[in-house]
């Protein structure tokens, strides 16, 4: 099984992971987010910490807690409400 193609969790994401806004600053990690506010899921590839999933870029939802330093966000994917764990590094308020 040496020819066995490789699928971690950042596979394909070339394109979709690229840092195209520059520096994250720091109010941005230091974000207060309120619950039941409206967030949009934007992956910062410098931040490695609190990175969700790929599939989920570019989705938005709503924030529905906290668990320790990141926030509890639920977004509707296809049918199905799904349950997205991310550090503010990765979220975009909406306003």
């Amino acid at each position: 099984m040496a020819n066995k193609k490789a699928r971690g969790q950042r596979a394909k994401t070339r394109d979709k992971l690229k840092n195209k806004s520059g520096k994250t600053k720091v109010n941005k990690l230091l974000a207060e987010i309120p619950v039941g506010g409206k967030v949009q899921i934007i992956i910062d590839s410098s931040m490695h910490g609190g990175l969700p999933h790929h599939r989920y870029h570019g989705l938005s939802g709503t924030v529905s807690g906290r668990s320790g330093k990141a926030y509890v966000v639920s977004v509707n994917k296809g049918n199905s409400r799904k349950t997205v764990i991310t550090t503010p590094a990765h979220l975009k308020v909406i306003t």
